[in-house]
C-alpha cells in the first residue's frame, strides 16, 4: 500500500489546498467551527461552494463566524447548529434534526490538557469530548453519510497521541493518577483508531475516514496550557490558522483521497508509522498502536457500550 503524497506541505493554506475544487451541491459539517482552525476549515469548504453547518457550543459566536464566512466567500449557505460533544443529549438532538445526505464530516472540535474533569456519566472529559462525542455524532449521522455513497469523515488528531495508547481497562483514570497530557494523548489515539474502524466498518457504504495532525497552531485550544501548547515546539514549526486547516481541507476535498481511508496525515501528506517517539521528525509519525485494527474494533465496541449505558441511565 503506497503512501499518499501530494503537492502540498507545511506552509500550504486551506485556501490553496481547496483551489479549483468544486463542492457545489455538497453538504459539510464542521465541529468546533466558531474558533481556531475550524473557522478556516469551514471557510475553505464554503469558498469551494459547499453548504456548511458550523456545529458549535456557542451559537452566538457561531453566528458571527457564519456571517464573516458568508461575507468573505459570498456563500450564503453557512448555517449554525448547537452541539456540545460532552453531552450525549446534545449530540442526539443534533443528529435527530439532520435531514438529507451529508458528504463531509469534519470532527475538528476538541479540548487539550484540561484539569481533571468528568461528565455526569463519569467519563473523563477529554476522552468524552474528543472521542466519544464525535463517535456518537458520526454513528448518529451514518445514514446521512451513507446516502452519498462516497462521503468522507475527517478526524483531527494530534502528535500528542504518541504520549499514550488507549488504556482500555482504565480510560477514565479510575486507577491511574490523572495526567492531563496522558488523557489528551489517549483521546487523540482514539481519534486515529476511530478513522481506521470507520473505513473498515463502513466500506460498503463508500464512507472513508482519515485522521490528521494539523500542526502546532496557537488557538483557544491551548487555554489550559498558557496559550502555547506543550511549550516545546520550535518557533519555526508554528503554523498560522490558515496553514493549520490545510490538512483537514485536503482530506475533505482532494481527488487524491478518493477511496482512501484509515490513514494519518501531517503537513498534507501521509506520515510514517513509528514504534518509538523520536523515530520521525518533530510533529510527524503515527504510532503503530494507533493504526492497529484490533484496537480499533475494541475501541468501537467500548464506545458503543459506554454510550448505551448513558442512554439507559438517562
Amino acid at each position: 500500500m503506497s503512501s499518499i503524497r501530494t503537492p502540498f506541505g507545511f506552509a500550504s493554506t486551506a485556501a490553496e489546498v481547496a483551489a479549483g475544487i468544486d463542492l457545489a451541491g455538497r453538504r459539510a459539517v464542521v465541529t468546533g467551527a466558531s474558533s481556531g482552525i475550524g473557522v478556516e476549515t469551514a471557510r475553505a469548504l464554503a469558498a469551494a461552494g459547499a453548504e456548511v453547518t458550523l456545529a458549535v457550543r456557542d451559537t452566538d459566536a457561531g453566528q458571527r463566524v457564519a456571517a464573516g464566512i458568508t461575507s468573505t466567500t459570498g456563500n450564503p449557505a453557512v448555517r449554525v447548529a448547537a452541539l456540545d460533544l460532552a453531552d450525549p443529549a446534545s449530540v442526539a438532538a443534533f443528529t435527530a434534526s439532520w435531514d438529507g445526505p451529508l458528504h463531509i464530516l469534519v470532527n475538528n472540535a476538541g479540548v487539550m490538557a484540561c484539569p481533571e474533569q468528568y461528565t455526569p456519566q463519569g467519563w473523563e472529559l477529554q476522552f468524552a469530548t474528543n472521542h466519544l462525542g464525535h463517535f456518537a455524532l458520526a454513528t448518529g449521522l451514518h445514514a446521512a453519510l451513507a446516502a452519498d455513497g462516497a462521503a468522507r469523515v475527517v478526524v483531527v488528531s494530534s502528535t500528542g497521541h504518541q504520549t499514550s495508547p488507549v488504556v482500555f481497562d482504565d480510560v477514565n483514570f479510575a486507577f491511574r493518577p490523572y495526567d492531563p497530557w496522558l488523557a489528551y494523548g489517549q483521546s487523540k489515539t482514539a481519534n486515529v483508531l476511530f478513522a481506521v474502524e470507520v473505513t473498515r466498518r463502513w466500506a460498503r457504504d463508500g464512507i472513508t475516514a482519515n485522521a490528521l495532525m494539523p500542526g502546532a497552531i496557537y488557538t483557544g485550544l491551548q487555554r489550559h496550557t498558557g496559550g502555547r501548547g506543550s511549550g516545546r515546539v520550535p518557533p519555526e514549526l508554528i503554523k498560522t490558522v490558515e496553514q493549520g486547516a490545510a490538512t483537514s481541507v485536503l482530506l475533505a476535498t482532494s481527488p487524491l483521497l478518493e477511496g482512501v481511508g484509515g490513514r494519518y496525515f501531517v503537513d498534507c501528506n501521509e506520515t510514517e508509522t513509528i514504534d518509538r517517539r523520536g523515530d520521525a521528525p518533530p510533529l510527524h509519525g503515527v504510532a503503530r498502536y494507533a493504526l492497529d485494527p484490533d484496537g480499533a474494533q475494541r475501541l468501537w465496541a467500548l464506545s458503543q457500550t459506554l454510550l448505551a449505558h448513558a442512554v439507559e441511565a438517562s
